[in-house]
C-alpha cells in the first residue's frame, strides 16, 4: 500500500515537472516607458508552436513619435496578425488631455519551431528627417 502511494506521488511529481517545462501557448510582453533602461528593452521568451504572442508598448502619438513596423527576422517562424493603437477611455464627456500616453499592441502567431527576433524603434517619422530612435525594443522569440 505504501509503495503504491509513493509510486503515485512520483508519477504526479514527474508529470507536473514535464508540464511546467512546456512552452506557453499564450505569451504577453508589456513595457511601459519606465521599462526602457538607457532607451533599450531586450528580452527572450518561449512560446509553443501555434501559440500566440502579444506585445504591448508605451506610445504617445501626441509627442509626434510612433513605433516602427515590427521587423521579424524569420517570418517562417513568426507571423504578425494584428497591430493597433489603444488610447485611454474618455472620462465622462471629457477626452483624455493632450499628451496622455496610450499603448501600441501587436499580436503574432508562432508558425513552427525555431528562433526569431522582433525589433522596433520609437522615432519621430517626419518627412525627410533622419533621427536616432528615442527607444528600441528587441524581443527574441524561441518557438518550441
Amino acid at each position: 500500500m505504501k509503495s503504491k502511494l509513493i509510486l503515485t506521488c512520483a508519477v504526479v511529481a514527474i508529470s507536473l515537472c514535464l508540464f511546467a517545462c512546456l512552452p506557453a501557448s499564450k505569451v504577453s510582453v508589456e513595457a511601459s516607458r519606465d521599462d526602457f533602461k538607457e532607451q533599450h528593452f531586450s528580452k527572450e521568451v518561449e512560446v509553443a508552436v501555434d501559440g500566440s504572442l502579444t506585445i504591448t508598448l508605451y506610445s504617445c502619438p501626441s509627442e509626434g513619435r510612433q513605433w516602427s513596423e515590427a521587423q521579424i527576422s524569420d517570418q517562417t517562424v513568426l507571423q504578425q496578425t494584428d497591430h493597433k493603437l489603444v488610447m485611454p477611455e474618455a472620462e465622462g464627456d471629457m477626452p483624455p488631455p493632450p499628451g496622455t500616453p496610450g499603448q501600441e499592441v501587436w499580436t503574432f502567431r508562432a508558425l513552427k519551431e525555431g528562433k526569431s527576433t522582433i525589433s522596433m524603434e520609437y522615432t519621430h517619422p517626419w518627412e525627410g528627417g533622419e533621427e536616432e530612435p528615442m527607444l528600441t525594443f528587441v524581443l527574441t522569440v524561441v518557438v518550441k
